[in-house]
């Protein structure tokens, strides 16, 4: 018999076949109760959206593992700041309009709190709260005295009502806030003018909206599905998780002290006689002794005393918050020990191999989310407002919009081995100095200067340091030397 013959007369629906292939489709035993609406994001999003920001948002306030996860995700998304390497090829105008740049960047936000690069981490902790974030872009005039007559102004998500979902007076749809017209594109938002749950901003019950052009708002949020208009909270897939165990702790945590409060029963043949050095309630009659260090009781005829034997917490306690925090912190997409702050089992491979993958995942992020929604529209329009105002003399504006992002450096555990790696690529070719340079955080332009400032400086006080080749060769150690470490800790 043929492979033909074979394969005509194989019975359907074998366990080689293609129903074994779709198991998650069957309606068997197993899966009988498993019956999900088949919904789109967008829905699930307009329908729950105000709870799960609501719960997610007390989670990250009252919840230390959400509070430091959410301090991790911020600072290893954006850390001191993702900053723009000009790409002109002019070198004196590249440079004139980075030191612009840089100066503006203290009067960036419209709150006057921080910097450009403190409004980053603001977006950062936002995506992680509430899932999105929006940056309306606020002309100014000249008169308000800004080296550039721009500024951002950051929204929460709850200025965006999730329930505005209408029919326009021009005829366009809106959709959780958002105004598109008859091709799908976004025209407008319609933002509350107060914060709804702001009790110290008077107003009435319900805010009044206004609509803001969509060319003045960037939406700064990680799109998951195809088609999504509104962002969720990053700790979402964690909420259930961190809400439970912190429960259970302090259930744990409250039962412990409950049982630590009593240390003993005394019981008595004759109810109305008094306990030595006792203080009785007059109420009921009832007594607390309480003994110092020391002290030698001796009990009356007929007095006895039995001691309470609390419950322990048991030995699967720990095991048991390991297990669950490392789930959490799988749904997070961060690193067990950055939630927890736990490196007990952590050596030098494991955590390496760790924040590998970790880093990829943040990387996609950086380039995706925070450079392509926030970075280079800012950069774009700070452009056109320096061009406008006569901060800088552009000959070709299109030309000078060309600009690389680049994020802050990642820290190594075991920073000399990276450093050797990076040279024997660089000397081997399989690496320029300029990538190696911007893997640090820094542009290698303003890096080539400070060095050419330094040698200079050096020459003419006739200082000599220990740069050279040779040096660097002797500082390389032997695979000896090289050992991991915080290995078996």
């Amino acid at each position: 018999m043929g492979l033909f013959d074979a394969l005509r007369r194989r019975k359907p629906g074998g366990p080689s076949g293609m129903r074994a292939r779709l198991e998650g489709a069957m309606a068997k035993r197993r899966l009988r109760g498993w019956n999900p609406p088949l919904e789109n994001i967008n829905a699930l999003v307009a329908s729950g959206g105000p709870r799960l920001l609501a719960r997610s948002r007390e989670l990250v306030v009252t919840n230390g593992y959400a509070a430091n996860a959410c301090e991790a995700f911020a600072a290893n998304l954006v850390g001191d700041g993702i900053k723009p390497s000009s790409l002109i090829a002019d070198a004196e105008l590249r440079d004139r309009v980075q030191r612009l740049w840089l100066a503006w960047t203290d009067e960036t936000d419209a709150d006057g709190l921080t910097d450009f690069y403190g409004l980053q981490a603001m977006v950062a902790r936002e995506m992680f709260a509430a899932g999105e974030c929006f940056v309306r872009l606020r002309p100014r005039r000249a008169e308000d005295g800004l080296r550039v007559p721009m500024q951002l102004q950051l929204l929460q998500s709850e200025m965006l009502p999730f329930d505005k979902t209408e029919t326009a007076a021009n005829g366009n749809a809106i959709r959780c806030g958002i105004e598109f017209d008859h091709v799908g594109r976004r025209v407008a938002y319609h933002f509350r003018r107060r914060h709804p749950g702001d009790s110290t901003d008077r107003g009435d019950t319900i805010p009044e909206t206004v609509r803001v052009p969509a060319e003045d708002v960037l939406h700064v949020y990680r799109p998951l599905d195809a088609g999504q208009i509104r962002g969720l909270p990053h700790v979402a897939p964690a909420m259930v998780r961190l809400f439970l165990l912190d429960q259970y702790d302090d259930a744990e945590l409250d039962r412990k002290k409950t049982a630590a409060m009593f240390a003993g029963f005394i019981t008595k043949a004759a109810p109305e006689e008094q306990l030595m050095g006792a203080v009785e309630d007059a109420e009921d009659g009832t007594g607390v002794a309480s003994l110092e260090p020391g002290t030698l009781q001796v009990l009356l005829p007929g007095e006895d005393v039995k001691f309470s034997s609390p419950a322990d917490v048991g030995g699967g306690y720990e095991a048991f918050q390991y297990r669950t925090l490392l789930a959490i912190s799988a749904s997070l997409g961060l690193p067990y020990h950055l939630v927890t702050g736990d490196v007990r089992q952590a050596n030098y491979s494991s955590l390496r191999a760790e924040l590998v993958e970790f880093r990829r995942r943040f990387s996609q992020l950086q380039h995706g989310v925070i450079a392509h929604q926030l970075c280079r529209p800012v950069w774009a329009r700070w452009l056109e407002a320096a061009a406008l105002s006569g901060a800088l003399d552009l000959p070709d504006i299109e030309a000078a919009r060309a600009v690389q992002w680049i994020p802050p450096r990642w820290d190594w555990v075991d920073p000399l081995k990276d450093i050797q790696a990076q040279l024997l690529a660089i000397e081997a070719g399989l690496m320029s100095r300029r990538k190696a340079v911007e893997a640090t955080g820094y542009d290698i332009e303003e890096i080539d200067r400070e060095n050419a400032a330094d040698a200079a400086r050096a020459a003419e006080l006739g200082l000599s340091y220990g740069t050279g080749p040779s040096q660097r060769q002797g500082a390389r150690a032997t695979p000896s030397q090289e050992t991991e470490p915080n290995k078996g800790s």
